[in-house]
């Protein structure tokens, strides 16, 4: 039987804008400063910004999309003791509601460790929307290989993170591509490179954004308020799959570097979806991590599900899911680049689901 979610989102740094579609066009005239000001200081509750139903059941809610009132920023710089109050207080939102599962959306995921400030929570199970992302983002990259020179390096910025090791672990296992694992510190990036090792696969580590010139295929899997990677960082016809949110690519990207192609990763095509209310997306698109939440309540599950770190097996399952229930969609959206339609063709073919069948 279906169940109900919630889905936790929060404002980007751009206060003004995000508020304006959010909650009414009179706030596209008040500075993000003193935005900033108001989310910090201010007692405000967590807002119900929308909602969701499914064409094959008009009449039933899904689900809601909840606002946490903290920017990009003040969730990763913050008091944790200030930031996870504001989460739980999201999170008992969606328990009032009658979700059974609520998703942490965009950076509301690493601000609670991938859901593990969470995870001794009973009243209502968490994901953090982590095994579907990293399954579509083994899709994409799966697509994308055909447009890449023959023996590619692809760079994983992030790699040691909740998607980013499940990522590197799907990679690892079933691509001959070199790996080049990107993160902050050195020791996390040895273990997770030991760990994937096999015979025929090259794997090099490195703390630094600079080596990233050595990839055909640049995947960022990052938590950061502000863009990360810059046009120095990019090898000549680069490819890059920006897998983030808030994401670490700007427009300008487009501009400095033409020879440049940046990718919006973790997006999903669902047709079936009634969306009242915005998420910064094209109609019938979601976040892979969205998508998540979607699909396991639509399959009556309760309780944890992605915590941490998800394995391989993980993403698995939710591929099993989406396919339980293509009738709605769940599949692979077709690229786009900041919001914009790439031409049909203009980068691989058609995903392979197969490719992450279970061993």
């Amino acid at each position: 039987m279906r169940t109900k979610f919630a889905f936790l989102l929060h404002p980007r740094d751009t206060l003004r804008d995000d508020l304006r579609q959010l909650l009414h066009p009179a706030f596209g005239l008040i500075p993000d400063r003193v935005l900033q000001g108001a989310l910090q200081h201010l007692p405000l509750p967590p807002l119900i910004t929308g909602g969701i139903r499914y064409d094959d059941a008009p009449d039933q809610q899904a689900g809601w999309l909840i606002t946490v009132p903290l920017s990009a920023s003040q969730l990763l710089r913050l008091p944790r003791a200030h930031v996870h109050g504001k989460i739980n207080q999201a999170v008992d939102r969606a328990r009032d509601l009658g979700a059974s599962v609520v998703g942490l959306g965009a950076l509301t995921a690493p601000a609670t460790l991938g859901g593990q400030v969470l995870q001794e929570r009973r009243d209502i199970g968490v994901t953090n929307g982590n095994a579907f992302t990293a399954a579509m983002t083994h899709l994409a990259v799966e697509r994308l290989l055909p447009s890449l020179p023959a023996h590619p390096t692809i760079a994983l910025v992030g790699a040691t993170g909740s998607v980013g090791s499940c990522l590197t672990h799907l990679l690892a296992a079933r691509t001959d591509a070199a790996l080049m694992l990107i993160a902050r510190h050195q020791g996390r990036l040895d273990a997770l490179a030991a760990d994937v090792s096999r015979p025929g696969l090259r794997v090099t580590t490195s703390t630094r954004m600079d080596d990233v010139r050595a990839a055909d295929l640049v995947v960022l899997l990052t938590s950061a308020a502000e863009a990360l990677l810059r046009d120095e960082h990019l090898r000549p016809g680069a490819i890059v799959l920006d897998d983030t949110q808030p994401r670490n690519t700007d427009a300008s990207l487009l501009r400095t570097r033409p020879d440049v192609t940046i990718i919006d990763g973790g997006l999903v095509q669902v047709p079936g979806m009634q969306l009242r209310g915005t998420i910064g997306l094209a109609s019938k698109v979601a976040y892979a991590c969205l998508a998540e939440t979607m699909l396991l309540t639509l399959d009556g599950h309760e309780g944890h599900f992605s915590i941490g770190a998800p394995g391989a097996h993980k993403a698995a399952h939710m591929l099993d899911l989406a396919a339980r229930y293509a009738h709605l969609g769940f599949h692979l959206a077709p690229f786009r680049s900041f919001g914009r339609l790439l031409p049909d063709g203009a980068l691989g073919s058609a995903p392979r689901p197969r490719l992450l069948e279970r061993a």
